[in-house]
C-alpha cells in the first residue's frame, strides 16, 4: 500500500519544540521532492518548507524561517520538520506532500494537528 503517514503533532507552549515526521510505505521517499504543507482553520493551506529529491535544496517559507528545518532519513524513509521556537500562528494541521516530477506521481499524507498554546 502506497502511503504517507504524519506524527509528531500535539499540544506545545509558545516557544517550544516539536519535531514533525513524514514516512513513507510501498515507495522510496528520496526519490521524491518533499514538502510539509500546513492549513489552519479559515485559512488556505500554505507551503512551509520543501527539500529537494537528493536533499541539496532546502526552502521555507518567510513566517517559519531560522526556526523550522526539514531534513531526510533515507535510512528509514522519513522526511522530519523540526519546529521550534513555536508561535500561536504556528497552530494548524501539517500535511506531508511527496513529488515526482519525472513521473508526476503525488502523495498526500493524513495531516497531523500542531496547537501552540498556552
Amino acid at each position: 500500500q502506497l502511503q504517507l503517514v504524519e506524527s509528531g503533532g500535539g499540544l506545545v507552549q509558545p516557544g517550544g519544540s516539536l519535531k514533525l515526521s513524514c514516512t513513507a510505505s510501498g515507495f522510496t521517499l528520496a526519490s521524491y521532492a518533499v514538502s510539509w504543507f500546513r492549513q489552519a482553520p479559515g485559512k488556505e493551506r500554505e507551503a512551509v518548507s520543501c527539500i529537494s529529491r537528493v536533499g541539496n535544496f532546502r526552502k521555507y517559507v518567510d513566517s517559519v524561517k531560522g526556526r523550522f528545518t526539514i531534513s531526510g532519513d533515507a535510512a528509514k524513509n522519513t522526511v522530519y520538520l523540526q519546529m521550534n521556537s513555536l508561535k500561536p500562528e504556528d497552530t494548524a494541521v501539517y500535511y506531508c506532500n511527496a513529488h515526482n516530477f519525472g513521473s508526476s506521481l503525488n502523495y498526500w499524507g493524513q495531516g497531523t494537528q500542531v496547537t501552540v498554546s498556552s
